[in-house]
């Protein structure tokens, strides 16, 4: 084999593996934008501003939005360990963020800041049993895994709602400061929404969040 036909060959192994890799991250997943830090409200003025909204327009959000809103809520602000914008019991890290939109549920990975596709399919209206979750750009979904803690389940149960706390109040402030509404919702219908949503035994819905523009 001469050297042209081994670069050649090279060449095209190089094309194979990374059209393997872009076909193995499937184009239903959303690759999120970089935080855009330059917002000028600041803690003062979000505090400020803060409060439930029940009246949401169907306008999206952008896609800066939607990356900013994640990041705020549960995403990585220190890459060397990996630790998030929220605290959580013992660093279990064991709220995961489920995202509805119209166009289907994803997951939020906070490490690679990306939403996984989980269901190709709307079901914001599964999320709560108020109508207004129905069109609202976005429902958030947050879902307990206990698998990832160690204590009985009263323990769990407690560490587990103090932790998403902290993320819905994440939620409340980056809405404020962008001004969106957001309005934290503990009317759930959960058995049918884990079903939906394919969760498994070990992991627990313990609120619902939405956010969209003011109507």
């Amino acid at each position: 084999m001469n050297r042209t036909t081994r670069t050649e060959l090279t060449v095209l192994g190089l094309i194979f593996l990374v059209s393997s890799r872009l076909i193995s991250q499937t184009t239903d997943d959303i690759q999120l934008l970089a935080p855009a830090f330059e917002n000028n409200a600041t803690l003062m003025q979000a505090l400020q501003n803060r409060k439930s909204e029940r009246s949401f327009s169907e306008k999206d959000l952008s896609l800066q939005q939607l990356s900013d809103l994640l990041w705020a809520a549960n995403g990585v602000n220190r890459k060397a360990s990996g630790k998030r914008t929220v605290p959580t019991a013992r660093d279990k890290r064991e709220i995961d963020v489920y995202v509805a939109m119209a166009k289907g549920l994803y997951l939020y990975d906070a490490d690679n800041h990306l939403l996984t596709l989980v269901l190709k399919e709307d079901i914001r209206a599964l999320t709560g049993k108020q109508e207004f979750v129905k069109k609202a750009a976005v429902n958030l979904v947050f879902v307990a895994d206990y698998d990832k803690m160690s204590g009985n389940r009263e323990s769990n149960d407690f560490y587990s709602a103090t932790d998403t706390g902290f993320i819905s109040q994440n939620v409340y402030l980056y809405c404020a400061a962008e001004g969106l509404a957001t309005v934290v919702r503990g009317m759930v219908d959960r058995e049918p929404l884990a079903e939906k949503m394919g969760l498994r035994k070990g992991q627990n819905i313990v609120l619902a969040q939405t956010v969209g523009y003011p109507k």
